[in-house]
């Protein structure tokens, strides 16, 4: 049979209480004590069953992590960020896929409702505020990377808006009049807010955009191959284009390549997010830079502190972003 706290304390001729309190760091132990049960525990071999005893004290040290897709780096980047954090605070990060799934999402969400984790963060929901507000009455939920409209709870992300505005003012301060957008049907807060910012600096520099020049559909790569097309089909082509996300701006650049037409010096394209593709992509592609890691740090910091000194911050933060100009608008 394997050996138990009890079997500990009986060897060192002291209490369980006391083997407990060593256990668990106690400053209340004298050290002599101290030094017999961890001696007692090296003896016996003991392991303390540490997942048993974190259920009892409701506590387990992990953060769940949902991500809707592993495909963009700008997830990974939050997550090593959060990791950081959560490693100097004693605690461990777990992550899932949803693929954009309420049911999968919902089913990863029961390791709240089970108490394997403390808390959890969502990069990017499917789950409304309704049901988000709902969660948060008991358990400890943070969003991040993308808000929910509605949602009160703790969420962490860029100024979207004022992410496509710069982005776009990038464009026109480069003397650029004819851009164009490639946009989503999304609903999601980030692709509406950046669709509103490049909207906004065309409205304030006097700049008319026809319907020619904008194209919307999903996130996918497709997508911004199929953009691109026709685009470069009109008689009177844009000279410049912002993709509301990276992979399209990404499609956009390949497509305009193998149309003969020169990224960078013919026709000027940035994306948004500056995931690891940007540097690495021939030409690189300019991009607006989420501080990742810092999202991560700082969401994962602020959520511990909820949960273990009892502060309900539900605040709305939003961290600097950056227009990182490259290769792909000439630079």
């Amino acid at each position: 049979m394997s050996v138990t706290i009890k079997d500990v304390a009986k060897a060192a001729g002291v209490s369980v209480a006391t083997v407990s309190r060593v256990l668990n760091g106690s400053a209340n132990v004298s050290e002599a004590a101290t030094k017999v049960v961890n001696e007692t525990i090296k003896a016996l071999n003991y392991s303390p069953n540490f997942l048993g005893r974190n259920l009892r004290k409701c506590v387990t040290n992990n953060i769940l992590v949902i991500q809707p897709s592993s495909e963009h780096s700008l997830y990974s980047k939050i997550i090593s960020g959060m990791q950081e954090a959560a490693a100097v605070a004693g605690y461990d990060i777990i992550t899932s896929i949803s693929n954009g799934t309420p049911e999968i999402e919902n089913r990863q969400l029961n390791m709240l409702y089970n108490r394997t984790v403390d808390g959890a963060v969502l990069l990017g929901t499917v789950l409304d505020a309704e049901t988000i507000n709902t969660l948060a009455e008991n358990y400890h939920i943070a969003l991040c990377c993308e808000g929910v409209e509605g949602a009160d709870v703790l969420t962490v992300i860029v100024d979207d808006e004022k992410g496509g505005y710069d982005a776009a003012m990038s464009l026109i301060n480069k003397g650029h009049r004819k851009i164009a957008i490639i946009a989503t049907d999304s609903k999601a807060i980030s692709s509406v807010q950046r669709e509103k910012g490049f909207f906004r600096a065309l409205e304030e520099a006097g700049i008319s955009i026809s319907d020619e020049y904008i194209y919307k559909g999903d996130y996918d790569y497709d997508h911004g191959v199929n953009a691109t097309k026709k685009f470069l089909s009109l008689e009177d082509k844009p000279t410049a284009i912002f993709a509301v996300s990276d992979l399209l701006a990404a499609a956009a650049i390949k497509q305009a390549t193998d149309m003969g037409v020169k990224v960078g010096s013919e026709l000027a394209i940035i994306g948004f997010d500056n995931i690891t593709w940007c540097e690495r992509f021939i030409p690189t592609i300019s991009s607006v830079a989420q501080p990742c890691e810092e999202m991560g740090r700082f969401v994962c910091k602020k959520l511990l502190s909820n949960i273990n000194d009892g502060t309900n911050d539900k605040s709305y933060y939003t961290m600097e972003h950056v227009v990182t100009l490259r290769q792909s608008t000439g630079d």
